[in-house]
């Protein structure tokens, strides 16, 4: 019984000599697992950035004309401040969201951050001039 133990400790914590029988067993068993399990096991999907979907994007102020105000939840973009990054972000979203500026030539004219009750940044007025 006690052999048996200390196999499995020596399993468990890796203590065979490099280069022995028992050692490349455990090697060969680890690669077979890594390539002949199923993703499915693991959950696993690919990352593709930040998942934008349209409700992050709300029409606040403006209608038809050529000064609209959108608010964008603040956690469909990276930039956490006012930057060229932080603009260019919002133009983007803007463009793949908002039906009437896909495809157009817009100008974003500034970025309002809204505040929530802790001090944090919870959306961003957007202000668009198409």
């Amino acid at each position: 019984m006690r052999s048996l133990w200390q196999g499995f400790v020596k399993l468990v914590f890796w203590e065979f000599e490099r280069g022995s029988l028992p050692y490349d067993i455990l090697v060969i068993g680890v690669v077979v697992f890594v390539f002949a399990s199923p993703r499915s096991w693991f959950n696993d999907q690919p990352q593709t950035g930040p998942v934008v979907h349209t409700q992050h994007v709300e029409l606040l102020a403006g209608g038809e004309a050529a000064t609209q105000v959108y608010r964008v939840d603040a956690h469909s973009l990276v930039a956490p401040v006012r930057n060229p990054q932080l603009e260019r972000e919002a133009h983007d979203l803007l463009d793949k969201n908002v039906d009437a500026l896909r495809g157009k030539s817009f100008t974003i004219l500034r970025i309002e951050p809204n505040l929530g009750p802790d001090g944090s940044v919870r959306s961003y007025d957007v202000h668009v001039k198409r």
